[in-house]
């Protein structure tokens, strides 16, 4: 399988290479823009420049997470105070896909415990691209969106040095941040480093109630090199290290000893003038996590438990930019190679008892390739076509014997192989005239099963109370997806409404059976993974931005979602009524706001899925900052306080209903060199 797929990458970039243009036209500007600005569905946040972190953010050295969060697309389940799980659309990651610049990172935590967004820094991403439904299909099969994490990365220029220092302080959980960036540009090279330590204790809950178990250690190492080959074109090195310890989850049984990863890619980037070809990147990567979950420093504990696990991805993409006449064209040749593998081992109390040892991930292999082709067509200058549609081949091979000897115990007619063909299609229409816009698309989608859902083991949901377990004989699930916004955009105003509708056939979920004994202590009971007939999604929700003048403005953001199954059962994690509004004010060097968040009742809850009744709840928080010039050199500074009253609350997508954290005050340093 490697052979093949490295045979597959060595094809493409001879005939990538064998492609060049002797062009010696300058490089252009690496985020170089179609002239032609069509409408775009997906958002944008960002996060910083440059390794710089922006100073128009409330709060600099905040997680990923929280960056996140402030899209309407986005919200995160919380299991503990480090490494939320981002849900788009009200899917959890099964459903979505999140890449960093592009590249496909698989977790090694049956558990969810290490999503792709825990293995970044604000301090080294420029920017976070969400989008909803198939507009995020470029780099995979979908059903919610996507998420693409963008790292800072410099630019070729005049000879520069940067230096950057970044620190911070946080009351309730008393975390202490510092971090370091060094960067380097001159005309033919640069470099950017860039390096973050996060060490927190246990925090605090409303009514200065200790949240035990929710203490973290994070180091994170960002390097990013390019190096211009010639004048229009250029060869990129990556690398990120992330190691996290001591990492408690109160929401779970378990907490995390160690969980590393290793991330790295070379990419070769030709930008062409006077050609149709705008841009063509090639990217391979390789990616390796290790994770290990541990019990050790728990009470009460049954039985002692190991689960470490494991996994490797190699891929790469081939993504041309082509601009003929007025269609923007968008083609990404994408394959990944991932082996993941998880085992759990318990040690019973006594001392003349066997340990029990089981593959959960029972090393399986997942050898993806798919082609994307997106086209922007302008109908003329104020109105645009957006389609879209990509096929992928989806292989799946048990590489453990003792693996597959286990599930055939279940399935005895399975095979260790299974192959699947993935498709996807979507169109959309935009307008955009003095300052009114609006749109509407269609689209179609499939995803193959996770590997927890076709070849888990007697994975224990502690949301649910439940030991899972894995069905390959389950259906692609497809999606049928309309979505539609309108908008208002002035220089003092800007409101936009969006909504999205998602008809999800084979909806995928667990169902008891009660033919089978539950190993973990305590379990209700044991769950297969299933396929509902169908089950349907809806969101919408309202942003707005006021400016009452160049110092003053109101935001206010306003969401809401319902899910249910074909028999109008309620679907978990899907949100009620949510809402978010901020004055902000900024004058020169100076900045304040202050910010009222919080959720209505949580009454449309999906109780077979271990859900309950959640309050509603309404938070304060205050911030303010200042930034100083001395010489050339920039210090920002940010302070504030959070949940200002102190208030005891969870939220419907709190795991087990931990609460959130009480009043926190925090600072925040940037000093720029």
């Amino acid at each position: 399988m490697k052979k093949l797929l490295f045979s597959i990458i060595l094809i493409h970039l001879f005939l990538f290479v064998s492609a060049q243009d002797t062009n010696k036209s300058e490089l252009v500007e690496q985020t170089q823009k179609d002239t032609l600005n069509p409408i775009q569905l997906q958002e944008v946040i960002i996060i910083g420049k440059k390794a710089q972190l922006s100073d128009k953010q409330s709060k600099t050295l905040t997680t990923i997470d929280d960056y996140l969060q402030k899209s309407a697309k986005v919200d995160m389940i919380k299991r503990g105070a480090y490494a939320w799980e981002p849900i788009i659309n009200s899917m959890p990651t099964e459903r979505t896909l999140i890449t960093i610049d592009g590249m496909r990172i698989f977790g090694a935590c049956t558990d969810k415990m290490d999503p792709i967004t825990s293995y970044v820094e604000v301090s080294n991403l420029s920017e976070a691209t969400i989008c909803s439904g198939q507009e995020g299909a470029c780099f995979g099969s979908t059903i919610g969106g996507s998420i693409d994490l963008k790292r800072n990365r410099n630019n070729f220029g005049n000879q520069k040095w940067n230096f950057n220092l970044n620190s911070g302080f946080e009351t309730n959980n008393q975390q202490k941040i510092i971090g370091t960036a060094l960067n380097y540009s001159d005309s033919l090279f640069y470099v950017d480093t860039d390096i973050m330590l996060r060490d927190a204790e246990n925090y605090k809950a409303g009514n200065n109630k200790e949240v035990l178990f929710s203490q973290f250690k994070k180091f994170n190492f960002s390097f990013t090199s390019g190096f211009k080959l010639s004048k229009n074109k250029l060869v990129e090195g990556s690398l990120i290290y992330d190691k996290a310890t001591d990492v408690g989850y109160p929401a779970l049984p378990m907490d995390v000893s160690i969980a590393e990863a290793i991330i790295t890619s070379l990419k070769y980037e030709y930008v062409p003038l006077n050609s149709i070809v705008v841009n063509w990147e090639t990217k391979l990567y390789f990616n390796t996590i290790m994770h290990k979950m541990d019990d050790t420093k728990r009470p009460f504990v049954p039985i002692h438990m190991d689960m470490p696990g494991w996994s490797k991805t190699y891929g790469y993409y081939s993504k041309v930019k082509v601009k003929y006449y007025k269609h923007n064209l968008l083609l990404n040749l994408n394959s990944f190679y991932n082996r993941s593998l998880a085992e759990m081992t318990m040690y019973p109390a006594g001392t003349n008892e066997n340990l029990m040892f089981m593959l959960t991930w029972p090393d399986v292999i997942t050898f993806y390739n798919g082609l994307f082709v997106e086209d922007n067509y302008a109908l003329n200058c104020h109105s645009s076509i957006k389609a879209s549609a990509s096929i992928g081949n989806h292989y799946n091979k048990i590489a453990s014997e003792l693996g597959l000897n286990s599930l055939q115990i279940l399935y005895p007619e399975m095979d260790a192989q299974n192959s699947r063909f993935l498709k996807s299609c979507s169109a959309n229409y935009n307008s955009s005239k003095n300052g009114f816009e609006f749109g509407f698309g269609v689209a179609y989608g499939e995803r193959a099963p996770s590997i927890t859902e076709a070849y888990g083991f007697y994975l224990f949901n502690s949301f649910e109370n439940y030991d899972n377990i894995g069905n390959p004989n389950l259906k692609n699930e497809t999606s049928l997806e309309g979505n539609t916004f309108i908008g208002l955009k002035k220089e003092k105003i800007n409101l936009k409404m969006a909504s999205s509708y998602f008809h999800i056939s084979n909806y995928i979920v667990g169902k008891p059976d009660a033919s089978l004994i539950p190993m973990t202590i305590g379990a209700t009971g044991v769950k297969i993974y299933t396929a509902l007939d169908y089950a349907t999604i809806f969101n919408i929700s309202l942003t707005s931005e006021i400016k009452f003048s160049r110092e003053l403005k109101w935001n206010m953001q306003l969401v809401y979602g319902r899910g249910k199954d074909f028999n109008n059962v309620n679907l978990p994690f899907i949100p009620p009524i949510s809402y978010s509004t901020s004055i902000a004010y900024s004058k020169e060097k100076f900045s304040s706001e202050i910010v009222i968040q919080g959720n209505a009742k949580h009454t449309n809850f999906g109780a077979i899925y271990g859900e309950d009744k959640t309050p509603d709840y309404a938070i304060i928080n205050a911030n303010f900052g200042y930034k100083f010039d001395i010489n050339k050199n920039k210090l920002i500074t940010k302070f504030g306080i959070e949940n200002i009253i102190d208030t005891y609350y969870s939220t419907y997508s709190d795991w087990n209903n931990f609460p959130r954290q009480g009043r926190n005050f925090f600072v925040n340093l940037s000093i720029s060199l």
